[in-house]
């Protein structure tokens, strides 16, 4: 029934155009395509807007996502920097053990120690020929103190 009520509209339309007299027609026309550029300019800044909005909207979303990215990368940046400064600590306590072994003077302590420039001989301390002790100058069992000549820490 509404295609017959929709056809019967067109019909008294097409009629009523075709007797309206031309000034009217002119109106009508002008009327209409007013109304069409309002249509238009509302369904564009309608569009419009909706871009505008869905654009904003990315634009927050990327920028939260960029500070995540970037708060991240600070937390590896800073554990790869105290990882780092660990093992360089552990590189710096190797080495001052090392320079505590180099530059030891004592002999004594340890003999694991690495011998500095300072315990090396120079000429001067090689023993020669006159500083080797002679025959005559040998303790022998007739020089040597007795078991009861030695003082003890009591007497």
């Amino acid at each position: 029934m509404d295609k017959h009520v929709k056809k019967a509209a067109g019909k008294v339309a097409k009629t009523v155009i075709k007797h309206t007299p031309e000034p009217i027609k002119e109106k009508v026309k002008d009327a209409a395509a007013e109304k069409i550029k309002e249509n238009v300019e509302g369904h564009i800044q309608n569009k419009g807007k909706e871009f505008t909005d869905k654009l904003e909207q990315g634009r927050k979303n990327f920028a939260d996502k960029a500070h995540e990215k970037a708060g991240e990368a600070k937390q590896i940046a800073q554990d790869a920097l105290l990882s780092a400064r660990e093992k360089v600590g552990k590189v710096v306590e190797a080495g001052e053990s090392f320079q505590r072994k180099v530059s030891s003077g004592d002999e004594d302590k340890s003999e694991l120690k690495v011998k500095g420039v300072r315990n090396i001989k120079g000429t001067s301390n090689i023993k020669t020929s006159r500083d080797i002790k002679s025959a005559t100058k040998i303790k022998s069992a007739e020089n040597m103190k007795s078991s009861t000549e030695i003082k003890t820490m009591g007497s």
